[in-house]
């Protein structure tokens, strides 16, 4: 993964793509997970900036720490992520893309139609 600049702090992007690992199943329940300086190192970043991405999944209660083992995938944080980014990520999504058809006069049966197309052909551009 390569950081990108911007809007969006360094730490939070490390949690992000860790986060990614967990939904795409690279990270399964229990599986260890890289330390700070592995992900200081991986991506070029201070250690205590990696250590702030890895704090927020323990806030989340996606990670779970083992004294001087290191921080392990806590069960069913998958699917936690997964619906977390549904009812929040997804449904917002969507519910800009009605109000844009919405306001472009295209029907839901035109919508669903575009979307259909997409999917199917993986066309995202």
């Amino acid at each position: 993964m390569q950081l990108q600049d911007g809007q969006v702090p360094i730490y939070v992007q490390i949690a992000q793509w860790l986060e990614n690992e967990i939904i795409e199943q690279r990270l399964e329940a229990d599986a260890k997970v890289f330390s700070q300086y592995q992900l200081a190192e991986k991506f070029n970043v201070n250690p205590a900036t990696a250590g702030k991405g890895l704090t927020i999944l323990l806030e989340k209660e996606l990670l779970y720490k083992k004294r001087g083992l290191g921080m392990f995938v806590m069960e069913g944080a998958r699917e936690k992520l997964m619906d977390e980014r549904v009812q929040h990520g997804l449904h917002g999504k969507v519910a800009e893309l009605v109000e844009e058809a919405q306001r472009l006069n295209i029907s839901e049966v035109q919508l669903i139609a575009l979307i259909e197309r997409i999917f199917r052909k993986g066309d995202l551009g």
